[in-house]
């Protein structure tokens, strides 16, 4: 009797704390990813960072405002820890990989950006996705309208509106009407270069 009390409370203080948790993203075979993803790479670094260490409120509300939403829900807690890989050729960084976690129409979807050093999106890659759409959208055909964009071309993306000006207003969806996948991932693209910006 006293074990199934220690039980139960012990499901009581857990359960609120893990529903409660930051959500980071990473890498699920990062050794595999990062060569996929960087062929030319000879080594890689994780490093660590959320905008709770970096700057707290203040630059929580500098990147909402150059988000153009608010952060919310598990996925944009001020402490979510983002991982970041630097990729290395011999001693020489070349890029880095980030993903970032976009609650989508379905489910949750993870999304990859590969870097160079000056944050220029070489790919995007879908780690997780729960869409009817998932095959389109994980497409080549789909996946590499993104190549060559940087946070400059996506800052003329309304995530709210969805409004486009310049090249963002090229990437067509794979499905046949817009609809709130679409929007999720490209509102992921942004956030992530905007983080990406911010940290580094």
């Amino acid at each position: 009797m006293k074990y199934f009390k220690l039980l139960l409370l012990s499901t009581f203080i857990l359960v609120p704390l893990l529903l409660n948790a930051a959500v980071g993203c990473d890498l699920n075979d990062p050794d595999k990813d990062v060569k996929r993803l960087f062929p030319e790479s000879t080594g890689y670094k994780a490093v660590y960072k959320s905008i709770k260490q970096v700057g707290g409120e203040t630059l929580l509300h500098k990147i909402e405002t150059r988000l153009g939403d608010k952060f919310q829900g598990l996925y944009e807690t001020m402490d979510v820890p983002y991982t970041v890989y630097i990729i290395y050729q011999d001693k020489t960084p070349v890029g880095y990989i980030h993903g970032v976690n976009q609650k989508g129409k379905y489910g949750g979807i993870q999304v990859f950006l590969s870097l160079d050093n000056n944050l220029k999106i070489k790919n995007l890659y879908f780690q997780k996705m729960s869409t009817r759409q998932g095959e389109k959208l994980k497409s080549p055909a789909f996946t590499n309208q993104f190549k060559g964009l940087t946070l400059s071309d996506m800052a003329e993306y309304d995530v709210k509106t969805g409004k486009v000006n310049g090249k963002p207003g090229d990437i067509k969806s794979p499905a046949a009407a817009v609809d709130a996948d679409f929007v999720s991932i490209i509102r992921a693209v942004k956030k992530n270069l905007i983080l990406m910006d911010e940290f580094f």
